[in-house]
C-alpha cells in the first residue's frame, strides 16, 4: 500500500506542512460489511425501547361483569376490558425492551478505519495544525471554517462538518456549540456513524495522531 500524504493547514487556511498517514490505518480498504454492522449496532443502541401498550389486566376499569352469565341470549362476557371490546386491552402489543447489543471491538475498529479511508478517498479529510482561540466567541471560531472554505454551501446536508479535537476546553466548547453545521468531539471518542453522517471531516494534527494510535493496536 502506497503511503498517502495530506497537507496540513493553519487557522488562516494556508498550507504549512504535510503529514504521511499511517498505512496500518489508512490502507485504502473500505469494508462495507463492517461499516453496516457498526452503524446498525450504533443505531440500535440509541433506541430507547419505551413503546408500551396495556393488556386487559392493566387497563383501568372492567371489574364489574357486564351482564349475568346465562339467560340473556348474548355471549358470555367477564369484563368490559376484553381485547374484543372498545377501550379494551391490547393483545401482543409492544412493551419496554432493550435493543442494545455489543459488537466486537475488532469489527468496530475495522469499520472506523474504513470510514476514515472513505473520507480520504473523497478528499473530505482536512488536517489542521492546531486549534486555538483568543476568546470564546463563535465569530472567532467561524473564521477558521471560512478560511478553510468549508461552510459556503447553502445545503446544510452537504456542508455538515465533524471537527475532531485532540483536547477540549470550556472556551472551545462555548465558541463551537452555536455553529449549526458543525459537530465537535474528541478524536479518541469518535465513531463510524459520526464520521459517515458528516460531509467534511476536520481533525487536528495531534488528534489524528491520537486516533491513529487508537486504531493501529
Amino acid at each position: 500500500m502506497e503511503t498517502i500524504t495530506l497537507p496540513i493547514y493553519n487557522a488562516q487556511g494556508k498550507e504549512v506542512d504535510s503529514i504521511k498517514l499511517n498505512t496500518s490505518v489508512f490502507d485504502g480498504i473500505i469494508n462495507s460489511e463492517a461499516i453496516y454492522q457498526a452503524v446498525t449496532a450504533y443505531r440500535a443502541n440509541q433506541r430507547k425501547g419505551l413503546a408500551a401498550t396495556k393488556t386487559r389486566g392493566e387497563v383501568s376499569g372492567g371489574g364489574k361483569k357486564p351482564w349475568k352469565q346465562k339467560g340473556t341470549g348474548r355471549a358470555r362476557v367477564g369484563s368490559t376490558r376484553s381485547p374484543l371490546w372498545r377501550h379494551g386491552g391490547v393483545v401482543f402489543g409492544p412493551h419496554p425492551r432493550d435493543f442494545s447489543y455489543t459488537l466486537p471491538d475488532k469489527i468496530k475498529n475495522v469499520a472506523l478505519k474504513s470510514s476514515l479511508n472513505a473520507k480520504v478517498k473523497e478528499n473530505n479529510l482536512i488536517v489542521l495544525d492546531e486549534f486555538k482561540l483568543e476568546n470564546s466567541k463563535t465569530k472567532e471560531a467561524m473564521k477558521l471554517f471560512t478560511n478553510l472554505k468549508i461552510n459556503s454551501s447553502k445545503d446544510k446536508k452537504s456542508s455538515r462538518v465533524l471537527f475532531l479535537l485532540d483536547k477540549s476546553t470550556g472556551d472551545e466548547k462555548l465558541a463551537l456549540r452555536n455553529i449549526d453545521f458543525l459537530k465537535f468531539t474528541l478524536a479518541t471518542d469518535t465513531n463510524v456513524y459520526e464520521v459517515l453522517a458528516h460531509k467534511k471531516l476536520v481533525i487536528t494534527k495531534d488528534g489524528l495522531t491520537q486516533l491513529t494510535n487508537r486504531l493501529k493496536k
